[in-house]
């Protein structure tokens, strides 16, 4: 099915409602791409050969072709914006998680996708609802929902919580609170030593960036919505967390969280622990 608008006028165009897409902002414009939505109670996967651009000043759509190396059409991949190109990791398709990681150059108005074959390092495990934050030109991922050898599961550090309703022989589904650093220069994966007291193992959280350091905040494990907020030292690569100094925010999943200036990040939406979409709320953290 094409769920690609037929207006011939790009003014007319909207984009599709969706679910779980990736999307970035480039220079004036937001580009989204993939997801699913939602038809007779099945979840139907979005294109994944095209990308939706909006015009943050003229307040158009217009939508392009892809080609290249194209990822298969996914929700819950983890997005990001890098020297004008799209980088995408992890997802799920319909063949489940996923550890690929993909990029396409937005600038060059080509939109030609390109697999990354890594040089260097061992990609993290399959995984989805990931977040990421850049610094110094690499991609550090956090968190996740995915699988696992059970030989790979590391039980001591409890840096994988399984889900006990989902596994396969010797594999096992989970949740992980690991940190991955993708470098695209050097097209190598590492994994740093972290300290501190690290965040429980998460998925569908949110995260933004202030100079060095990284945030998460929220996420889902088993059936729990966390409502704590964690600081991560990019340069030290520690953890700390942060208590507000007023009411924190209730348990959410799949919200953002953006910064707005030095001392403050954008909290919006999300998924209560009922269920429930949410409205937005500042927080100076």
């Amino acid at each position: 099915m094409d769920y690609a608008a037929s207006e011939s006028h790009c003014s007319e165009l909207v984009a599709r409602e969706r679910s779980g897409h990736t999307a970035v902002v480039e220079d004036n414009l937001l580009y989204v791409w993939g997801g699913y939505v939602s038809v007779a109670d099945n979840e139907v996967f979005l294109s994944n050969n095209q990308i939706w651009v909006y015009d943050l000043q003229q307040g158009v759509w217009e939508v392009f072709h892809m080609t290249g190396e194209v990822p298969p059409p996914m929700s819950g991949s983890c997005g990001c914006s890098l020297n004008g190109h799209l980088y995408i990791f992890g997802g799920c398709d319909v063949n489940g998680q996923t550890n690929q990681i993909y990029c396409v150059n937005l600038t060059d108005g080509n939109y030609t996708w390109r697999k990354i074959i890594p040089e260097r390092g061992c990609a993290p495990s399959p995984r989805d609802k990931v977040s990421c934050w850049i610094h110094e030109g690499r991609l550090i991922y956090f968190g996740g929902y995915g699988h696992k050898l059970l030989a790979d599961i590391d039980h001591r550090n409890r840096s994988f919580i399984v889900d006990e309703a989902a596994w396969v022989e010797d594999v096992y589904w989970g949740w992980n609170n690991e940190v991955h650093i993708f470098d695209p220069v050097q097209a190598s994966w590492s994994e740093p030593q972290t300290h501190g007291h690290s965040p429980a193992p998460r998925a569908a959280h949110a995260s933004a960036t202030t100079g060095c350091r990284g945030y998460i905040f929220g996420g889902r494990v088993m059936e729990t919505r966390k409502s704590d907020i964690h600081c991560l030292n990019l340069e030290t690569w520690t953890w700390s967390e942060i208590v507000p100094v007023s009411s924190s925010p209730v348990g959410r999943s799949w919200h953002s969280l953006t910064a707005v200036s030095d001392r403050t990040l954008f909290l919006f939406g999300g998924l209560s622990s009922d269920c429930k979409p949410m409205s937005k709320e500042m927080h100076p953290w």
